[in-house]
């Protein structure tokens, strides 16, 4: 019975899988709907050149009395400028090892078993 509730494959551990599965599942739609808003994001600096004037100002990169050109096909200047995402470790489910159980279902045999033996005995010496 321990083994079913609370062993490598038991009911608590199922749980603790089950909450951890839920976890990601809601770290993957936060990923989804950031990952939208950035394509989002992207397409409108590639295609508007408002959009692009006022993330440049936003930026630094101009000021309000300068214009803006963009030029294209001179390679990729990659900075990291928003969050990525948080990566999620799924933890490993606690539970009991199996060979403690059989330790504790031994015990407890023992503690039945001699008690009946020291029984029988006493009656075998009683009746003999």
């Amino acid at each position: 019975m321990l083994t079913v509730f609370f062993g490598a494959k038991g009911v608590y551990a199922q749980y603790q899988l089950e909450k951890e599965y839920k976890k990601q599942e809601e770290n993957i739609v936060n990923l989804e709907l950031m990952n939208r808003k950035l394509k989002d994001f992207v397409n409108s600096l590639m295609s508007d050149e408002d959009t692009l004037l006022v993330y440049a100002r936003e930026q630094g990169y101009a000021s309000s009395h300068e214009r803006f050109v963009r030029i294209v096909g001179l390679g990729i200047n990659q900075q990291n400028i928003t969050n990525s995402g948080t990566v999620l470790i799924a933890a490993e489910p606690q539970y009991t090892p199996n060979w403690l159980f059989g330790l504790i279902s031994l015990c407890a045999g023992l503690s039945i078993l001699i008690p009946a033996i020291i029984f029988d005995f006493l009656k075998y010496l009683r009746e003999g």
